[in-house]
């Protein structure tokens, strides 16, 4: 059986072992993900529909986020000191402090909604307060990681400062458009980050007992199945590749899972 965790019970009839090993195509699969988006913002950032290319790098950082987010849960199969090094890349072509997140969402999962989450605090916040805290929301995950994670969490920041201050300058001395396009864009998704990351997933589930939201359907895959977040709490080392066949499971076999299911947005979920 895949290990337990706090808060809501974690169903003990269910196995997820075989959802866990990940293959060479898989893990090439997953680290390619948010390559296709981020070149395509670029070309269109650098042609007449360069509005579009906003569009196109929020899908690039969603599915950063969610290579990020393997990363720090150590399921992509790679050694643990590749999760680092993909860390500080991505924590360079994001703009932000991956090391801190992985800090903060670690002692999410551990103190899941308690007063100890800093990340967790947004999903007990309101949409209009939760967006007015954003830009603070990434300062706080920094000053949060360097006070309780100790000198090795603090060396890993400072590479992270290093690869954003280089690519900061590199963008800024080039003067290439489609950068600084990039540039404001991770600027801004940054500061979105508090709401879309955290209290789509988790607000109105403080009190309810449920691990967290979790949808179906077409939002579901178009979100590249991040949405499925109920189910990466119960189990977070099951990829997020697999959390569909995981949920699948948990509503045939575990009575009232299904029932009891929060949908991110209602009016476009679909139960399968």
């Amino acid at each position: 059986m895949c290990p337990p965790r706090a808060g809501e019970e974690t169903p003990r009839n269910v196995n997820c072992q075989d959802l866990l090993p990940v293959t060479h195509r898989q893990c090439w699969g997953e680290l390619t993900l948010p390559l296709p988006w981020l070149l395509f913002s670029w070309g269109l950032y650098a042609s007449p529909f360069w509005p579009a290319g906003a569009l196109a790098n929020f899908m690039f950082f969603l599915c950063a986020l969610r290579l990020n987010h393997e990363a720090i849960h150590g399921n992509l199969g790679l050694p643990r000191r590749g999760d680092i090094a993909l860390l500080h890349l991505l924590s360079a072509l994001m703009m932000g402090c991956n090391t801190s997140v992985a800090w903060s969402h670690m002692q999410h999962h551990r103190h899941a909604m308690g007063p100890k989450d800093l990340e967790g605090r947004c999903g007990h916040m309101s949409a209009a307060q939760v967006l007015r805290y954003g830009p603070r929301f990434p300062l706080d995950l920094i000053r949060h990681c360097w006070q309780g994670g100790g000198r090795k969490w603090r060396m890993r920041m400072l590479r992270d400062g290093l690869g954003v201050a280089l690519a900061l300058a590199l963008t800024l001395l080039s003067g290439f458009g489609f950068l600084l396009l990039h540039l404001v864009a991770m600027a801004l998704a940054q500061c979105l980050t508090a709401f879309f990351a955290v209290w789509v997933t988790h607000q109105g589930t403080a009190h309810t007992g449920l691990a967290g939201r979790s949808q179906r359907g077409v939002l579901a895959r178009a979100a590249y199945l991040m949405f499925y977040h109920r189910e990466h709490h119960l189990f977070p080392k099951v990829p997020v590749s697999r959390l569909p066949d995981l949920a699948a499971r948990l509503d045939s076999q575990v009575p009232g899972y299904a029932a009891a299911r929060q949908p991110v947005l209602p009016w476009f979920d679909r139960a399968t």
